[in-house]
């Protein structure tokens, strides 16, 4: 029998570790009268009931987005089938706009660790599945975790993670919980100050609301935990049955048991490609409207990956209902107007180009710089993929500053704030901000102050050159929308070219 050792050394069996994963009660609490809230049929049914939308019905509902509400299933259905170029570019325009609206010019940057790959599941999709030979098996010590750290932080600049880990017992929650106290601990001289993650979300298995309870205690940003797929029996092909990803319950409902542990602040997705997309975008709008039902709280963040080639993964090279660059650029669209409160995450599976053409139909944050081959901030170059060694390939590993310079070449503003989360602006007290717009005049002055503190302590000269520009444009903005703020906010704004570091409102 397989054995690892964790947990201090501590010996533990797989096999026994697998056995207790699933806890059936903490599915059945949620479900209603025994089903669960993805309605196939009724999303089949929207579907087919609104292949040929009305312009004046598409209009309205734009409007109703602009108005920050949350889209009906027949509503989202009948943007999904808009082909008409001329309706198609109001939808993107009314994206756009939402976009201002809620979050302004920002765009938040972070970047992706993966601190291991092994796993116990044997997804048919995905580089690290348990019958991959052929895959570089790691998990990094305490000691590697800081010096991926010092790389991110005190070379690169980030200030904010998404830190990935297997489903595994080398990487469980006492694992999870270990790593992220060793990341904040980190701290890094830089050319003027100081690096150091202020921000740590967790993309992870689904765990028991115990399990949860103990991350909330030690302190995490957003917990992810994608769907991959929605439909059902696509999921039950994709997953065997004698794994615990095979259970499709269990991970449907993560976001509910995170929320009942008091984790508020939770990421949604599909791995598009899986099945029709179609479909996934209104599953996606089902979830956040059970979630909203049932907690008051919809996803604080949407991620639209697409499948990407995987080392020794041949389904990954025909999953089957690979999506197009005009779908892709669509279905972001429509999951903006659906959902216009959430943020939007644009990552670096996306080659460099598609990204540039995407981030302006409402996405709020991308990833920079990004490497997810396991050790790979440390002890790679820049640019560098090893397949065996991470659980996809990249489609654009261009630096944080150079993406950071193309923002602001396009009058957006690159916002390091981390302040929300940590002085308790989540769940339900940020989404109020959102739905009413002031989220994004509060968190511009935030993203000013950062932004100036990110350019004095890494950015290159063209990319400072460029940043001040977009700096001039926002003091000026906030000098005009809040002047009433203005003098204080100024006040640290010079604390920080001074060398002060980490203020925030």
């Amino acid at each position: 029998m397989t054995t690892v050792a964790f947990n201090n050394n501590t010996t533990a069996s797989v096999a026994d570790w697998i056995k207790d994963r699933i806890k059936p009660e903490q599915i059945e609490k949620y479900l209603d009268d025994g089903r669960c809230f993805i309605d196939a049929e009724a999303i089949e049914r929207a579907l087919d009931a609104n292949r040929k939308p009305d312009p004046k019905r598409v209009r309205d509902i734009v409007q109703k987005s602009l108005a920050i509400e949350t889209l009906t299933p027949e509503e989202t259905a009948c943007l999904i089938h808009v082909d008409d170029p001329e309706l198609l570019a109001e939808m993107r325009q009314a994206a756009q706009a939402v976009k201002i609206k809620v979050y302004d010019n920002r765009i938040v940057t972070f970047a992706p660790l993966y601190l291991g790959n092994l796993c116990v599941n044997n997804c048919a999709y995905c580089g690290f599945r348990s019958s991959n030979g052929s895959e570089h098996r790691r998990v990094l010590t305490l000691d590697e975790v800081r010096r991926e750290i010092e790389v991110l932080a005190g070379q690169i600049g980030h200030k904010r993670l998404i830190v990935v880990y297997g489903e595994h017992p080398a990487t469980d929650v006492q694992y999870i919980a270990s790593t992220l106290q060793a990341i904040a601990d980190v701290k890094v001289k830089t050319r003027r100050g100081w690096g150091q993650i202020r921000r740590c979300n967790v993309n992870a298995a689904p765990m028991s609301v115990e399990e949860l309870a103990m991350l909330n205690e030690v302190g995490i940003g957003t917990f992810q935990v994608f769907q991959e797929t929605y439909h059902r029996p696509t999921y039950e092909r994709l997953h065997p049955q004698n794994t615990i990803k095979g259970n499709y319950l269990w991970r449907l409902y993560a976001m509910h048991r995170a929320m009942e542990a008091g984790i508020d602040d939770v990421g949604i997705a599909p791995l598009l490609g899986l099945y029709d997309w179609r479909f996934e975008v209104m599953a996606l709008l089902y979830h956040a409207i059970e979630l909203e039902a049932k907690f008051g709280i919809g996803p604080h963040t949407i991620s639209f990956p697409r499948i990407e080639p995987a080392h020794n993964t041949p389904l990954t090279q025909n999953p089957g209902y690979a999506v197009g660059d005009e779908e892709f650029k669509k279905l972001v669209t429509v999951i903006r107007l659906a959902v216009p409160y959430t943020g939007m995450i644009l990552t670096a599976r996306e080659d460099a180009q598609l990204r540039r053409e995407v981030l302006p139909l409402g996405c709020t944050q991308t990833d920079a710089s990004s490497r997810i081959g396991i050790g790979g901030y440390a002890d790679l170059i820049d640019g560098d993929q090893q397949g065996d060694r991470q659980q996809f390939l990249l489609g654009d590993t261009r630096s944080l500053d150079t993406v950071v310079r193309e923002l602001a070449e396009a009058g957006c503003i690159t916002s390091f704030c981390t302040a929300g989360y940590r002085c308790g602006r989540t769940g339900q007290k940020i989404m109020g901000l959102l739905r009413s717009g002031k989220e994004g005049q509060f968190c511009k002055l935030n993203a000013v102050i950062t932004f100036r503190e990110w350019l004095d302590d890494f950015g290159s000269p063209e990319t400072i050159a460029v940043g001040e520009k977009v700096i001039a444009q926002e003091i000026e903005q906030v000098r005009e929308k809040m002047p009433e703020i203005f003098d204080q906010f100024m006040r640290y704004y010079e604390k920080t070219q001074a060398g002060d570091r980490d203020l925030y409102f």
